[in-house]
């Protein structure tokens, strides 16, 4: 579906209001959130492209009185307009190339230390705070799920839950092993390092009608080591799931109770079965293909070097930029587009 159908939206952003006025609607918790969360979202994009209509008529009226009275003043005040509008259209270009299936949905995001060690698990805390400020520019909403400490610093795994408007279309170009090179700051020699982290991107499907037959997963439940209430270190309220045929492991402790982190769990195994399900009958699906490799030499989707000098390179597109402290700080744009664009 094209996503700047305004007369599409404008007609789904009525029906959603209209069914808002029922007195029954407000009774099933969930679905009234949901339907708010997409009536926000339709009212939100109109706005604002109703905004952007506006400057372009504002620019315009400015560029004439500009040249009818020859005043520089003016005409650089179009200007300044003209490049805002420009970065603004750049930005809607991008929303147009999220046309998979399942990239208007929310992500599940999982990140793990590959080979490396410490310096890998480093390597780990450094890509979560990065998509989590990339995740904050984009005002989307990041909720832990579960995390393990490294041994002696950094994260050996991370899985956090991403909401917001095509989270998922966003995320999945990230889906890979990422490869970084820098002096290591634990080497007492001062000696250069090369290290490696994957991150895996799923859809979530809540609404998608999937099946789970509960004999085929194994259930194990541990005691919580992190951030997650009173519970903590005194109830077995971790949870951990394998689905058995596929070998397929979910685990989430940041929920306050037992009965919460299964249904989270529940929740992230049918995502990546059905994902799983979806890649094998139908391959050619971009949105959702793409196995992830071996964490190590070779398998990158990514390199980051910060010695010698510093470069953020795409093995996939060839998009590479200098400025790898503003990439490590959420500035990831430009590889997202390059990977769409290229797709």
């Amino acid at each position: 579906m094209n996503p700047f159908n305004l007369a599409h939206m404008r007609d789904e952003l009525a029906e959603l209001q209209q069914e808002m006025n029922d007195p029954a609607f407000w009774g099933d918790l969930e679905k009234s959130t949901k339907v708010n969360r997409r009536t926000k979202q339709l009212g939100d994009k109109l706005a604002h492209f109703a905004g952007l209509e506006a400057k372009a008529e504002d620019a315009e009226t400015l560029i004439e009185m500009a040249l009818e009275g020859d005043d520089q003043e003016l005409a650089d005040e179009a200007g300044a307009e003209l490049t805002a509008l420009r970065q603004a259209v750049d930005t809607l270009q991008l929303e147009t190339l999220l046309r998979g299936a399942y990239d208007h949905n929310d992500a599940i995001l999982s990140l793990h230390a590959g080979a490396g060690g410490t310096e890998a698990q480093d390597w780990v805390q450094m890509l979560y705070r990065m998509y989590t400020r990339f995740c904050e520019r984009k005002g989307f909403a990041v909720k832990v799920l579960d995390l393990l400490d490294g041994d002696e610093a950094g994260i050996k795994s991370v899985t956090m839950e991403v909401a917001g408007e095509n989270v998922y279309g966003f995320l999945r170009p990230e889906k890979g092993v990422h490869r970084l090179v820098r002096i290591s700051p634990f080497d007492a020699n001062a000696r250069r390092h090369t290290s490696f982290a994957s991150l895996d991107v799923s859809p979530v499907l809540q609404d998608a009608a999937f099946e789970l037959n509960m004999e085929e997963v194994r259930i194990d439940t541990y005691r919580a080591s992190g951030a997650g209430g009173q519970h903590v270190n005194r109830t077995d309220s971790a949870v951990r799931m394998t689905h058995v045929p596929t070998g397929i492991v979910v685990q989430c402790q940041n929920e306050r109770s037992q009965v919460q982190n299964r249904e989270v769990c529940i929740m992230m195994l049918k995502s990546r079965l059905l994902e799983l399900h979806e890649r094998e009958k139908e391959e050619k699906m971009s949105d959702i293909k793409g196995e992830m490799k071996k964490i190590e030499w070779g398998s990158q989707i990514r390199s980051y070097v910060f010695q010698p000098y510093t470069m953020v390179k795409d093995h996939r597109t060839g998009h590479e930029v200098g400025d790898i402290a503003g990439v490590m700080d959420g500035g990831l744009d430009g590889f997202v587009t390059a990977y769409l664009r290229m797709q």
